[in-house]
């Protein structure tokens, strides 16, 4: 009897835990609208923009040295010793490599400081969203984008972004579905 008893008071408790479970709040944010008006991530994009900038100047310079090099080589060609020509072609054949290689830099430069302009934006956001769904009861908070369908109640958005003081564009209203 005594075995009985605890068995169901056990049982009567998970009940009870998934009743309370299930009354957890859901709700949904788009993490890349929010970061998108965020006003640290217009100055990130500002200068990463600059960044790049400077970078593809730097490499259409290298580039044209490279052409430059390429159309004296092939102009004098004529006139040098093999053992001139042989030199030259290595020296052409070394800067080439040397600027495909410089691509491949500038990406990861440009990746590298992006990851540093946007990760605490990110964490900032993360902790925005923690902080609103703890504060309003949300059990669950799922990226918008992975959602089919959605109540327009449940999205935190404008809860966050009043969190974070930023005014949120104002979006279009979206056309009456036809009657069926």
């Amino acid at each position: 009897m005594k075995k009985f008893l605890s068995v169901t008071l056990f049982a009567l408790s998970l009940v009870a835990a998934g009743e309370a479970k299930a009354q957890s709040k859901i709700g949904y944010i788009s993490s890349q609208e929010l970061v998108s008006v965020m006003p640290e991530t217009k100055k990130a994009d500002s200068t990463l923009q600059e960044l790049r900038n400077a970078l593809v100047q730097n490499y259409t310079d290298k580039q044209n040295a490279f052409y430059a090099a390429v159309e004296k080589y092939n102009k004098d060609s004529a006139t040098l010793t093999t053992a001139v020509k042989t030199v030259k072609r290595n020296e052409l054949t070394k800067m080439g490599q040397e600027l495909g290689s410089e691509e491949e830099r500038i990406q990861q430069q440009l990746q590298q400081r992006q990851q540093e302009l946007l990760g605490p934006i990110n964490k900032k956001a993360y902790d925005a969203v923690q902080s609103v769904a703890k504060e309003n009861g949300y059990g669950y908070v799922f990226e918008k984008e992975a959602l089919l369908v959605a109540p327009p109640g449940d999205d935190i958005l404008p809860l966050v972004a009043k969190k974070l003081s930023i005014k949120l564009p104002t979006a279009n209203t979206p056309a009456a579905a036809p009657k069926k």
